[in-house]
């Protein structure tokens, strides 16, 4: 078994951090269907801004607010304005193909990202 990545949400931007919320984002309950993310799934969340990495689970924001709101402990790990990418992973025996989306930086869906787009990355040692 194997654990896969499943869902992404790409280049999203913090709106709230609030340390006395009990745990979890808070993720706009469009983006978590476009990124097909479950309500209560365990996401890992990497903040491009500070290197952060953490787990936590999801929770439905408003529909269409662009909410992505650090919630709990983790909000001393993640702040308003940083950029983070949000994962969702399977483990499995079978290869998954990902959905991912990218989102411009109020949150609002711009496109699929394709498997791809990740196949065609060149890197250079």
């Amino acid at each position: 078994m194997r654990q896969l990545m499943r869902s992404k949400i790409h280049k999203a931007t913090v709106t709230e951090a609030d340390v006395n919320y009990v745990g979890s984002v808070t993720i706009d309950a469009e983006l978590m269907e476009l990124a097909d993310i479950w309500e209560w799934e365990k996401v890992l969340i990497v903040s491009n801004t500070s290197g952060a990495r953490l787990e936590t689970y999801a929770i439905p924001g408003e529909r269409g607010s662009g909410d992505i709101c650090i919630n709990g402990a983790a909000a001393h790990l993640v702040k308003p304005g940083d950029e983070v990418i949000i994962m969702s992973f399977e483990t499995t025996d079978q290869p998954v193909e990902p959905t991912a989306i990218l989102v411009d930086e109020k949150n609002r869906f711009v496109r699929y990202l394709t498997p791809q787009i990740y196949k065609d990355k060149v890197v250079t040692v």
